[in-house]
This record gives C-alpha cells, structure tokens and sequence, in this order.
C-alpha cells in the first residue's frame, strides 16, 4: 500500500518508524514543521515528503494530529484522494470525530472512514521521542463509518503487522465513557498530584509508586486540555466518582476509623486483583 501520514509527531512518527521497518508498504509523511519533517526521514519514518501530486496514489491516509484539525485536512485533500481510499485519525476521542466523518461519508462516498485510537504513548511528544516498536503488543480501538468488510480485514492484518496485538472494533459512545476513566481521569488524577508542595522535597523519599503515579503528569495541555473538553461530559462523571471515593479514606481518617480505613484499602485491592 501507499500510506500518508500527515502529522509526524510521536504517534505518527512511531507509526511511520514501523511501517518503513516491518513492512514493505510505502510512506508519505507531512508535517508544518520543517524540523520535524526533516527529523522523520533521517529518522526513517517516512520514505518521502508527501506532496499534493502523490495524494492520488494514496491506499491510506493518517491523520495523526488534534481531533479537532482533522475535518480541515479531509475538506483540503478529499477531491485529490482515489476512489477507496481510507481515511484514518488517530485521536484520543471518537465522537465528534465519527459524527463529522459519518457526515463526510456522505458527502464524498468515493472515500473510506475510520475512526482509530492507538492505545501507546509516552509522557513525550515529537518525532524525536517516537519509537520503532511502541505499539508492540498494544491494542487499537477502531470506530469504522463506511469501510467494506475487505478492507476491515486488510487494515487489521496491517495493524498487526507493525506490532498491535488487539484491533478492537467499538462505539464511539463506548470508547469515550471508558477512555474518559482508563485515560483522560490518570492524568487529572496525576497532574493534580503532582501539584502539592511536598513534591518538590520527592528525591530520596520516593519509589516506584511515586514514579508510576507521577508519570503523565507532564503532558502536553493544549492537546489534553482539547481532549478533555471534548470528553467534558464522561470525565466530569469519573471525576465526581473519584472524589466521593477519596472523601471516604478522608473521613476515615478523621474519624480515627482504622477498621473503616482497613476495610477500603482491601476493597480497593480487591478490585484490582480481580480486575487483573
């Protein structure tokens, strides 16, 4: 296949990264940024810079930025794609960009749409953080809008092919309520966290669990924050549950209610053993 990826940060430079290594597909890549255009082919995450006379010649085009930058780039380049071609996001959220490309389906039913969510990552961004092999044994969530059953089964073999071990297919509704609690809540709940004034005496006093919890919290906020917003509605309902569930260790411990205290650390244990 042909494949563009527009946006050669981490995610679509690590994608880029994988598919020139493991695969003998050819990629275009795009980025607005002159540096990191550059960092991507000396980095080999892209075969070539992608231009607009090679759009035509596409099989598959990766959007791998903002959700919200998507629907400008689709409106940009729909009229130059072939006929078949899938069209691809790689966002954090997946309603408001299902819903516009249900709409664009419509509107240019020579195209293929999918709504797709790696789930990799790293607490750094750009291409000089991407990795070969980041989204080994990794799963992706996809939300297909008018994809024919051929075409499902040749982007899940490709997706296995540059190291995703599950290629899950879901709801946009369902992808956003639970990734606003495996996602979007860790790294409020880390970002806040890190925010308290013993965290600048950390060193000396900490170990894996500071390391674990404290990880995301150094996050890109213009993206995240965008995420969020978008995701307003699922995440303000896991953070409400969250704070009911700490006030109950807080009045424990207030209460001097070490049986209480004891009975929710073994819950909460629970859970996670069960989970597990």
């Amino acid at each position: 296949m042909n494949i563009g990826i527009i946006g050669m940060g981490l995610i679509g430079g690590s994608l880029g990264r994988s598919i020139v290594k493991r695969t003998s597909h050819t990629v275009f890549g795009l980025d607005i940024d002159e540096k990191s255009m550059q960092k991507a082919l000396l980095l080999n995450g892209c075969h070539q810079v992608l231009e607009d006379s090679d759009l035509n010649r596409l099989d598959m085009l990766i959007i791998a930025l903002n959700p919200r930058t998507v629907e400008g780039y689709i409106k940009k380049y729909q009229d130059k794609l072939k006929s078949g071609c899938i069209i691809m996001d790689c966002g954090g959220i997946k309603r408001d960009v299902v819903g516009m490309m249900t709409k664009m389906s419509k509107k240019y039913g020579h195209l293929r749409f999918i709504g797709a969510h790696p789930m990799a990552g790293r607490e750094y961004s750009g291409i000089e953080h991407s990795l070969v092999d980041l989204f080994d044994k990794a799963s992706i969530l996809l939300c297909p809008v008018n994809p024919e059953i051929e075409q499902l089964t040749t982007i899940k073999n490709f997706f296995r092919e540059i190291g995703f071990s599950e290629v899950l297919i879901t709801t946009p509704e369902k992808h956003d309520r639970i990734i606003a609690y495996t996602s979007q809540l860790a790294h409020v709940v880390s970002n806040a966290y890190i925010k308290s004034p013993t965290a600048l005496d950390y060193k000396g006093f900490s170990a894996g669990s500071f390391r674990d919890l404290t990880r995301v919290a150094r996050l890109n906020p213009v993206m995240w924050s965008e995420l969020m917003m978008d995701n307003r509605d699922n995440l303000i309902k896991e953070i409400e549950l969250l704070i009911n569930n700490i006030s109950k260790y807080k009045a424990a411990l207030e209460k001097s209610d070490e049986e209480g205290l004891r009975l929710l650390l073994e819950e909460g244990s629970e859970l996670k053993i069960a989970i597990d």
